[in-house]
């Protein structure tokens, strides 16, 4: 099965765990509705289902072998849970990695107000 996947921290391209991502098909560059919060927790960045923010990020085309060693990476879920959310200008189903559950977080970090972890 192939899953779509919207990538806005440091699984897009140029960024360090980019890699992950080397063998899959690149979909295109998309912003988020503007229903979240982007959150900068040092090393990368957290999106949180509350706030008005668009997040920007990369869509990508993975196996599910592939998406459960995303799982993996990212702590899902313990630490980010994989949703599905709404881009603006995408139809189709996408699932990107949110963190919810952690209320203490919210006041204690940095917002990056362009939604874009490449523009912080």
């Amino acid at each position: 099965m192939v899953n779509n996947i919207f990538v806005y921290g440091t699984l897009r391209e140029g960024e360090r765990n980019h890699w992950l991502l080397k063998d899959t098909n690149f979909k295109g560059t998309y912003e988020t509705e503007p229903e979240y919060e982007l959150r900068n927790f040092g090393p990368f960045p957290g999106m949180m289902p509350w706030g008005d923010t668009s997040v920007r990020g990369e869509v990508y085309e993975v196996s599910d072998d592939l998406l459960e060693d995303l799982d993996y990476h990212e702590g899902h879920p313990s630490f980010y849970n994989r949703t599905k959310i709404k881009l603006k200008d995408y139809s189709g189903e996408i699932q990107a990695y949110v963190i919810s559950d952690h209320p203490r977080y919210q006041d204690k970090l940095p917002v990056i107000h362009s939604g874009d972890w490449k523009n912080r």
